[in-house]
């Protein structure tokens, strides 16, 4: 049965996720960890949820919620995160299926590092040889990547390690931090919300472990493909907005001729995959919306707790990686 007071709190976004849905939930069911609540978010999906049948499980009580209209990653998750009673929340999309032991190490991780955040270990369903992704890197230029994708499982370091930001594909929280900075931005809706998130959260001391042993196999890009024009639309204009909020002091202006230089390459990128229109919208509506941003910049850096040098050590300074990442691609 469901603990009355769980130690994780467990969030499924579905969109749409019939074909994947029922094979996350079997991954839960098998957790060796059993303390925690699993709220699902019905995010306006016009196909309905075929997992609901475990809710007749008692090893596995789903609360399910929902929503009208799609609120996007940023608002679904805010709306579950109220309803939690977990210490940790955790976030895991419909297409990611967790190892038995996944729960059960992030656990022994947290005892380690109390007041930390969590990026799990996300490796390729459909293409187990390669990963999907360390955690998160960010660029001084204000691009940010997965760490280590598609490169071979083989070859990767299988140590924990500090990353910037967890991929909130399977991602771990302590509740009261998530709460502490208001959970999600949702006028992002969707993209580089988890990465402004992290950088809210370390911005107040908190710090991310990537943990090898916490393994999650993800489809990745299920909801939206992965150079849909969606993904392109929200994923670059919220880029722009996570640098104007979230860069502390005066490195915004410095680090802006270097941000402007990456915008430009990304338009022209999108230019040459023929979907110019789609990045030139989201790059204007990304500068319509600064004045709003900056708003909020002036809130997020005030909260700000430790030393800026402390945060752009954790960033990459290598001019050349953006470079590097798109040929590896």
């Amino acid at each position: 049965m469901e603990p009355a007071h769980p130690f994780f709190s467990i969030i499924i976004l579905y969109w749409n996720s019939n074909q994947t849905i029922n094979r996350c939930l079997e991954a839960l069911n098998d957790q060796t960890d059993r303390d925690f609540e699993i709220l699902i978010i019905d995010n306006g999906s016009s196909v309905p949820i075929p997992g609901e049948s475990f809710g007749s499980n008692p090893q596995l009580v789903l609360q399910i919620y929902r929503l009208e209209q799609n609120a996007g990653f940023t608002g679904g998750n805010n709306f579950a995160a109220d309803k939690a009673h977990g210490d940790y929340l955790v976030l895991l999309n419909a297409d990611a299926f967790p190892k038995a032991d996944w729960l059960e190490n992030i656990r022994k991780a947290i005892h380690k590092y109390p007041n930390y955040f969590f990026a799990s270990k996300l490796i390729m369903a459909n293409n187990p040889e390669r990963m999907d992704g360390m955690g998160d890197i960010y660029h001084a230029s204000g691009l940010v990547w997965r760490k280590a994708y598609n490169t071979l499982v083989s070859s990767t370091r299988d140590e924990e390690s500090e990353v910037f930001s967890a991929c909130g594909a399977a991602a771990v929280y302590p509740m009261d931090a998530f709460r502490k900075v208001n959970g999600f931005d949702t006028d992002y809706f969707s993209y580089a919300e988890d990465v402004d998130l992290s950088f809210r959260l370390r911005l107040l001391g908190y710090k991310c472990i990537y943990l090898p042993k916490a393994v999650v196999h993800h489809v990745g890009w299920g909801s939206s493909g992965r150079r849909s024009d969606l993904a392109v639309y929200y994923g670059h204009r919220n880029l722009v907005w996570t640098f104007v909020k979230d860069i502390p002091g005066i490195w915004v202006w410095l680090l802006a001729p270097l941000h402007l230089v990456a915008n430009l390459l990304m338009i022209g990128l999108g230019i040459s995959r023929r979907q110019g229109r789609v990045m030139l919208k989201a790059k204007a509506d990304a500068l319509r919306g600064v004045p709003s941003m900056w708003k909020k910049r002036v809130q997020v850096q005030r909260n700000r707790r430790v030393p800026i040098h402390r945060l752009l050590m954790v960033m990459d300074w290598n001019p050349i990686s953006p470079l590097i990442k798109l040929l590896h691609r």
